[in-house]
């Protein structure tokens, strides 16, 4: 690509890690070097998409290995585990031997204010000319937005996890 673009997969609703592993795929089958950065998912249970596609050659996983923001796991640690994975992701991608790098729940961490606004500017503004990026989580936030060139607000209409449904092998993870 001459130009890789930003894109955002944002919104109350589910499918945002599924629309950016379609993205992956796609990528993948014409010969793309991807990277994936998983954020607030833990590493165990392994998400479906992750046992399928670890053995892929041409994608690279990197984890911060701690899960959502709850009362059982210290704020400090999520952050910090969040910018030692940012860092490193955005340290091999200016090296420019990727083409897509996906940002997984990303933007959440970011509401959450795990890392500077002002570092991932940064980071946006120095990246690779043919990179493409894709940001996906809630709350996005405005200033990422703003930087965009394509924003999918995926929303909710019903989920099953308002019915007591908790989350499916297979289907949910």
């Amino acid at each position: 690509m001459k130009r890789g673009l930003v894109q955002i997969y944002t919104g109350e609703g589910k499918g945002k890690t599924t629309a950016a592993t379609g993205l992956i795929v796609r990528a993948l089958g014409q010969g793309f070097r991807v990277l994936l950065v998983r954020f607030l998912k833990p590493d165990e249970p392994a998400a479906g998409e992750v046992l399928f596609l670890r053995e892929t050659p041409a994608l690279t996983i990197l984890s911060a290995g701690v899960g959502v923001f709850d009362p059982g796991t210290p704020v400090e640690l999520i952050s910090a585990s969040v910018r030692k994975t940012f860092a490193e992701a955005r340290d091999r991608l200016l090296q420019g031997e990727y083409d897509l790098a996906v940002f997984d729940e990303f933007n959440a961490a970011l509401d959450r204010h795990c890392v500077p606004a002002e570092e991932v500017l940064d980071f946006l503004h120095r990246r690779p000319v043919g990179l493409e990026l894709v940001f996906t989580g809630r709350h996005a936030p405005q200033w990422l937005l703003a930087e965009a060139d394509l924003v999918s607000r995926i929303e909710a209409v019903r989920h099953p996890f308002d019915q007591g449904v908790p989350a499916r092998r297979g289907v949910d993870y």
